[in-house]
């Protein structure tokens, strides 16, 4: 059986009270699938980043997932390609 690995990186930007997160999905047939978040302080909120890091990685992740549920459900739904039949004159 043969092992395979796949990869999660996620990135995260503070600007002010916005928190953005990226999550990128690497692996040998998985390149270019990516997940993103955002989290946003209520201003009344005392600041606490952690928590908002938190809420960003955890939207970017959810997002992430969706977009390879949907990957796997198109890639389900396409036919097989046909079998070739050889003929022996």
């Amino acid at each position: 059986m043969e092992g395979k690995q796949w990869t999660v990186r996620v990135h995260i930007t503070e600007d002010g009270d916005e928190t953005r997160a990226r999550a990128v999905l690497s692996g040998r047939d998985t390149s270019g699938v990516t997940g993103s978040g955002v989290a946003h302080r209520n201003p009344d909120d005392p600041p606490a980043p952690e928590i908002g890091d938190e809420l960003a990685v955890c939207r970017a992740l959810e997002d992430l997932a969706a977009r390879l549920r949907t990957l796997a459900a198109d890639g389900a739904a396409r036919p097989p390609a046909p079998a070739r039949a050889w003929s022996v004159d």
